[in-house]
C-alpha cells in the first residue's frame, strides 16, 4: 500500500504541475480544462478538482478516483485527496476513456480559442502542414455531439480516435480532448493543436491551404514516431 501511496503522490505532484502549462500557453480561461493522468497498474486515475482556480491549484487538492469516476475515499490522512473537493465534470469522460483504451496514460481537455472555433463549426482541421503529419498523422477529426452527465462524451472520443491517429478530437459545439502515453504527452497535444488550429485558420483567410499527399503523411508520421529523437 506504501508503494501505490507513493506512486499517486508523485502523479498528483505532476498532474498538478501540468496545469499550469495549460494556463501557460493560453489554452483556458477561470477554471475551465482539466488534466488527468492513470495510477498504472490499478483502475485509478488523478484529475483536477472543479470549480478550483488555477493559481490556487495544489498537488493536495488533486481528486483521486477510479475508473467509473467515484472519488476514491482515503482513511483521513489526506493521502487520497481532500474528501470535501468533487474531481472535474468532464470525470466521466476522463474514466470512459481509461476504462476503453488500456494504453492511454493521460487525458486533457480544453476550450482554447481556436480549436474551439473549428470544433463549433463541427469541421475536422486538414493535414495541411507537415507538423500535422508527425504529429497527428492526418486530419484532427471532429466527435459528435454529446452532454455532460454520462458515458456519451467519453465514447464519442473513443469511437473518434480509435479510428485516427490523432491524439486530438474537436468533440463538436464543444472543444478539444487530448490522448497521450501519459499526461505530459496529452498536454504536449493539446498544445500542439491550439497550434495548428490557429495556423490553419489563418492560412485559409489567404486562400485555400495546399493539401499533403496521404501518403506523404504516413512517411512524416511513421518517421516521427518512430524515428525522430531515437
Amino acid at each position: 500500500m506504501s508503494a501505490l501511496l507513493d506512486t499517486i503522490a508523485t502523479i498528483r505532484r505532476e498532474v498538478c504541475a501540468l496545469h499550469a502549462e495549460l494556463t501557460r500557453y493560453e489554452l483556458v480561461v477561470w477554471t475551465a480544462g482539466n488534466v488527468s493522468a492513470r495510477v498504472p497498474g490499478h483502475d485509478l486515475m488523478v484529475i483536477k478538482p472543479s470549480g478550483v482556480s488555477y493559481d490556487a491549484l495544489t498537488p493536495e487538492l488533486m481528486v483521486v478516483t477510479d475508473l467509473q469516476g467515484v472519488p476514491v475515499a482515503g482513511d483521513g490522512d489526506g493521502a487520497w485527496g481532500n474528501p470535501d473537493l468533487s474531481p472535474s465534470s468532464d470525470t466521466a469522460a476522463h474514466a470512459y476513456v481509461y476504462r476503453n483504451m488500456p494504453d492511454v496514460g493521460g487525458v486533457v481537455h480544453t476550450h482554447s480559442t481556436y480549436a474551439t472555433a473549428w470544433a463549433a463549426r463541427g469541421e475536422p482541421i486538414p493535414c495541411v502542414l507537415t507538423m500535422m503529419g508527425d504529429e497527428f498523422g492526418g486530419t484532427i477529426p471532429v466527435g459528435p455531439f454529446a452532454l455532460i452527465g454520462d458515458d456519451s462524451i467519453g465514447r464519442g472520443i473513443v469511437d473518434t480516435l480509435r479510428a485516427s491517429h490523432s491524439p486530438a478530437v474537436l468533440m463538436q459545439n464543444h472543444g478539444p480532448f487530448t490522448i497521450g502515453k501519459d499526461a505530459r504527452s496529452a498536454v504536449k497535444a493539446a498544445v500542439m493543436c491550439e497550434e495548428v488550429a490557429r495556423t490553419v485558420h489563418i492560412s485559409r483567410q489567404l486562400g485555400e491551404p495546399l493539401p499533403i499527399d496521404a501518403g506523404q503523411i504516413e512517411s512524416l508520421y511513421s518517421r516521427y514516431q518512430n524515428v525522430y529523437g531515437r
